[in-house]
């Protein structure tokens, strides 16, 4: 079987005055959570997290970056996915306790918790949003934080197994008013699609599948990537804030400093000639 690329599809329903997204995942999202060994539910939601990323960085329209992050009080009390308006993504989850493989329960794992949603654009002012993430799923906090700030009718579907993720996005445009019998019309045909066909089929099969007797506008897609973005230079750059007599220690002991990166797990070694 033939998977998907991992790319992103930008459509528009013009009589119905609806936008709508697809993301199809699975070399970036595997290069994420390789190495890291986290239980499944873990990156399951690492995937369904970057598969929302990638959506919400194309329909804010902004140029920069976006962090999407839940913290809680549960067994994960962290997760985390950084992106770009080029498509560039990152992330990370940060687990304590242990998790059964099929745990599935979205408030059980992450407890009392809160969607933290962060904008910086390269021009203009750093923006960010709060949501309560008691909810039963990541896409119904997605939701959540949609109604909240935009005032906007949007539905969510993020799916991931530990191999492949995948998303899809819909939302009323504002010339539509307060009608939204079109816009449930095109809600109903976008739940017929399983994750498992969202995984198998291109993204051009599937909107055909599920819109071919609707007037859909589609754009060109945009290819979806996992980048760090560290590097020797940055992690010695960080290393300057540390005090030099924390340093000379480390070094005296160890003979070395090793610096291991969060997100890629690239790892940094310098000698005392390096830090002078």
């Amino acid at each position: 079987m033939n998977y998907p690329t991992d790319l992103l599809y930008r459509y528009t329903f013009s009589a119905q005055d609806v936008r709508g997204e697809l993301v199809q995942l699975s070399s970036s999202y595997q290069r994420m959570i390789q190495g890291h060994n986290y239980p499944a539910p873990v990156q399951r939601l690492l995937g369904e997290l970057m598969a929302a990323t990638a959506l919400l960085s194309a329909t804010l329209k902004f140029e920069g970056h976006i962090s999407l992050q839940v913290q809680g009080d549960g067994p994960i009390n962290f997760i985390t996915v950084n992106g770009s308006h080029q498509q560039d993504l990152r992330g990370l989850a940060r687990v304590r306790g242990t998790i059964a493989d099929d745990n599935n329960d979205f408030r059980a794992l992450f407890g009392k918790a809160v969607m933290i949603i962060t904008i910086t654009p390269d021009d203009g002012e750093r923006y960010q949003g709060v949501v309560d993430a008691d909810a039963e799923s990541l896409a119904q906090v997605i939701e959540r934080y949609f109604a909240q700030s935009e005032q906007l009718h949007t539905r969510v579907w993020l799916h991931a197994d530990g191999e492949h993720a995948a998303g899809m996005f819909l939302q009323v445009l504002p010339a539509a008013g307060h009608d939204l019998a079109a816009f449930e019309h095109l809600e109903t045909l976008t739940a017929s699609m399983t994750a498992h066909e969202l995984y198998a089929l291109s993204g051009e099969e599937v909107l055909h599948r599920l819109y071919h007797q609707e007037d859909l506008e589609l754009y060109a897609p945009q290819q979806v990537a996992f980048h760090c973005g560290c590097s020797r230079e940055r992690t010695l750059e960080s290393l300057a804030a540390v005090h030099p007599d924390e340093l000379r220690a480390i070094l005296a002991e160890d003979g070395e400093i090793i610096m291991t990166c969060d997100y890629c797990l690239a790892e940094y070694r310098f000698a005392e000639a390096d830090l002078a």
